[in-house]
């Protein structure tokens, strides 16, 4: 009966196959071929062991301990600080949720991808001070067994800020605040600008400040890859989805004044598949918010500002995606190699692009002039009118851009800052009420310089309950609430 069932089965499919190649190999002893043939019976019949139907890899696992929603270089360096600071190797499930995975329109890529120290905030200045020196040393830190080093290709050129009689002072009284925090800045009179930088038109500056150590820019999409490649390595998940949802439970409490308020923890995290309706349920004990420009909506969903005006339960995260523009041109009589990043007193800024006289630059435009964010088209005029002529202003040489008319750039594109409305500093720690969700964003342009640092702090707050390192407790949320503005002086 045996024997004829075999024979039955012989060249019918992938069962029928693999017995007729038993039949005929005479290498098998009899007990080898009973062995072969029972594991495949297994493999095809009822109750054995099948393979899945459906495949489920790119699925996210059904708990985590740490669910982190957005991956540029922010949650990316949080899932780094959290495996490397972690206790026992192993210990933390972390899963990283990204709904760009091509990252076509996430903020790291587009970044111009510059570093200073040049603050006026003593946090943000020791915030870039601990990043740069990480960048310095990207290998010591990001090293994958097997796998070429990073080059960040850091180009250390410095930045050059430039004040008029108006900001002198302040910017004055930045440098003195960036010296005592460690930060190598020299200020420079114009005539001092004018012997070191000759093709600038020191017209309208009365001072300078140059940063001499720790300066520059770098490749932030080696930074985001160099970043991912290691938290993978240590054992992080990445899911290619939506978070849609937040489940929670909730208790409510009364204050010693006699308010009533409601502590939330949040318990389940719903991520929406791409190219999917369904979504996957993910059980977790942590949530860290580091959406970029969408974070504002990621905080709604978990009930963040859904609350009375007035109340602690009804603030915010001032959070919002902010578009800015940045444009490439070709000068051959611009300025050389040792030209830094320069940032106007008009507002606009520029720098090198590699070796072959191309520059970028750009500048923030006023609260009238905010481009639509829902997209990311770039308005070529605003090059014209706005960035061109106080380029051409400050360095004559750009004068040559007229010739053809309108001044020719050769390439532009648009990104997202998470801008934060309130003062335009980051976000960081956890939230007072849904107490299990913390933040990672709102550094409005500066976030990815600042992310070895801010994904360290974080990982600090989630792991031992304070900041360690540096300091942060000026960017907890709850200064929204109490209306404590911490006014960073050096945006652009």
């Amino acid at each position: 009966m045996f024997r004829g069932a075999v024979h039955l089965c012989a060249g019918r499919g992938r069962l029928g196959r693999r017995l007729s190649t038993l039949r005929g190999g005479s290498a098998l002893g009899w007990a080898g071929k009973v062995s072969e043939i029972k594991k495949t019976l297994q493999s095809v019949l009822p109750g054995g062991a099948w393979n899945s139907l459906y495949d489920t890899s790119h699925l996210p696992p059904e708990q985590s301990d740490v669910v982190i929603v957005g991956g540029g270089v922010l949650g990316l360096s949080v899932a780094y600080w959290l495996k490397r600071l972690e206790k026992q190797r192993g210990a933390i499930r972390v899963l990283v949720v990204e709904r760009d995975h091509t990252y076509s329109q996430a903020s790291t890529g587009l970044s111009v991808g510059g570093i200073r120290q040049q603050f006026s905030l003593p946090e943000n200045i020791q915030l870039s001070l601990f990043s740069v020196n990480f960048l310095r040393n990207i290998n010591d830190y990001l090293a994958v067994v097997d796998d070429p080093p990073l080059d960040l290709q850091f180009n250390p050129s410095g930045y050059l800020l430039l004040a008029s009689e108006e900001g002198a002072a302040i910017l004055e009284s930045n440098v003195k605040v960036q010296r005592q925090e460690g930060a190598k800045v020299c200020l420079m009179s114009p005539e001092q600008l004018r012997n070191k930088f000759p093709w600038i038109n020191t017209e309208g500056v009365a001072l300078g400040s140059y940063g001499l150590e720790g300066e520059g820019w770098f490749d932030p999409w080696c930074l985001l890859q160099g970043l991912r490649r290691k938290v993978q390595a240590m054992g992080v998940h990445f899911c290619h989805g939506e978070v849609t949802r937040f489940v929670s439970s909730s208790n409510r409490m009364e204050t010693t004044s006699g308010e009533e308020i409601t502590l939330k923890r949040i318990h389940e995290v719903h991520v929406k598949m791409d190219h999917s309706v369904e979504y996957q349920p993910v059980e977790c004990a942590i949530v860290i918010n580091a959406a970029g420009a969408w974070s504002g909506r990621v905080a709604e969903l978990a009930g963040i500002g859904k609350g009375p005006p007035g109340t602690l339960q009804g603030t915010k995260l001032p959070v919002e995606p902010r578009k800015r523009y940045v444009y490439v041109w070709h000068c051959p009589q611009g300025p050389g190699l040792e030209s830094p990043l320069v940032a106007d007193t008009s507002g606009v800024y520029f720098r090198r692009d590699g070796l072959g006289n191309n520059y970028l630059g750009g500048c923030s435009p006023t609260e009238e002039e905010e481009p639509d964010p829902e997209n990311l088209e770039v308005d070529h005029d605003f090059f014209q009118n706005k960035v061109w002529p106080r380029l051409a202003w400050r360095i004559p040489a750009f004068e040559s851009l007229k010739h053809p008319v309108p001044p020719q750039v050769r390439s532009a594109w648009a990104g997202y800052y998470d801008y934060n409305t309130f003062d335009q500093n980051g976000v960081v720690g956890p939230h007072p009420l849904v107490a299990n969700m913390y933040f990672a964003t709102g550094f409005s342009g500066h976030g990815l310089q600042q992310a070895p640092a801010v994904g360290r702090a974080v990982a600090e707050m989630v792991l031992e309950g304070r900041f360690q390192t540096i300091n942060l407790n000026a960017f907890l949320f709850s200064r929204f609430f109490l209306g404590e503005k911490v006014q960073e002086h050096n945006i652009f």
